[in-house]
């Protein structure tokens, strides 16, 4: 019997139950066999305006099966290349367990299921959620050697703490800059009013932030930005959905206009990959209910798939 996509099920996007990709779901975190695996975060909590991210999983699961048709992988004629093809080994492990109004606890959840992702030595890809939701996925770094952190968002997310909060989403890159293991951030994109107040900056270039805003980015071009990152680091990557345009991903709690379209993100990713090695990734921020297009949902899906299959085939 063949087993051609053109025998069995068609298994069409809409058909069956909505994992990332449509990839195989591993309840068992002990049974991970993957060179990526999808970790849900749906925790909004740290949230200072707009709920709703903790919903943004299960939408970028939803909008993912767009593109899982499942034949032969994704052919990209512009690099002549297959991405995702026959051998890719990407898995779903599901969501956190989070308990309401407990961040500690939810965030050590998060941690927990980083820290089973990296012990396979699979790259683990967390599905926000808020933008704290970093917090813990960094924590879970420590022992895996040295990382850099490139940023792509509004906001610089470098408070230290207000009122008391430390593990908010306005605080992820401060907790960031904090490790000793992280030994920088490149953060692209920060722009005007409510990126933060002007101690952040001051501290995040005292800690050895490097800070362009998206107009910066695009007057130096993707070559330039490439060589402002260490050319010999592990990159850990964290996406905030609203360091794009709010013309192109409304979903979003605090959207900023100004933003980066979504070639301007790819392209330099794409070649982050081939240049640096990515050991992983969050995407955030995602609140599908201000999206009712889920523009932003299938924006989220699209860049992630297409980052993982450039990962992989750097890795491989």
């Amino acid at each position: 019997m063949s087993h051609g996509y053109e025998s069995g099920r068609l298994n069409l996007p809409f058909v069956g139950i909505a994992t990332f990709g449509k990839y195989p779901y591993v309840e068992d975190w002990d049974a991970i066999d993957a060179d990526v695996a999808i970790l849900g975060a749906p925790f909004d909590f740290g949230t200072q305006f707009r709920p709703g991210a903790r919903f943004g999983p299960r939408a970028i699961r939803e909008a993912s099966t767009l593109f899982s048709f499942g034949h032969a992988g994704a052919y990209d004629y512009e690099d002549d290349e297959t991405y995702l093809g026959k051998g890719t080994k990407i898995v779903d492990l599901g969501d956190a367990d989070i308990v309401h109004t407990d961040t500690i606890k939810s965030h050590a959840n998060i941690e927990y299921g980083v820290r089973k992702i990296l012990e396979v030595g699979a790259i683990p890809v967390v599905l926000g959620g808020d933008h704290s939701i970093n917090i813990p996925c960094i924590n879970a770094f420590d022992g895996q050697g040295p990382i850099h952190v490139l940023q792509i968002d509004a906001h610089l997310d470098f408070v230290d703490e207000r009122h008391g909060v430390r593990f908010g989403h306005g605080n992820p890159m401060r907790r960031a800059a904090e490790k000793p293991y992280v030994t920088g951030l490149s953060q692209f994109g920060i722009r005007n009013v409510s990126s933060t107040a002007k101690e952040g900056y001051v501290d995040a270039c005292a800690m050895g932030s490097d800070i362009l805003s998206v107009r910066q980015c695009r007057a130096v071009g993707v070559e330039a930005l490439l060589d402002r990152i260490p050319a010999d680091a592990n990159i850990y990557l964290t996406i905030d959905i609203d360091g794009f345009d709010p013309s192109i991903a409304p979903g979003t709690g605090t959207p900023s206009h100004g933003g980066f379209l979504y070639y301007e993100v790819l392209e330099l990713i794409a070649a982050v990959a081939k240049r640096q090695r990515i050991v992983g990734i969050d995407l955030v921020e995602v609140a599908p209910d201000y999206d009712p297009t889920g523009s932003t949902s299938t924006l989220a899906a699209q860049l992630l798939l297409n980052i993982i299959g450039r990962v992989l085939r750097a890795k491989s």
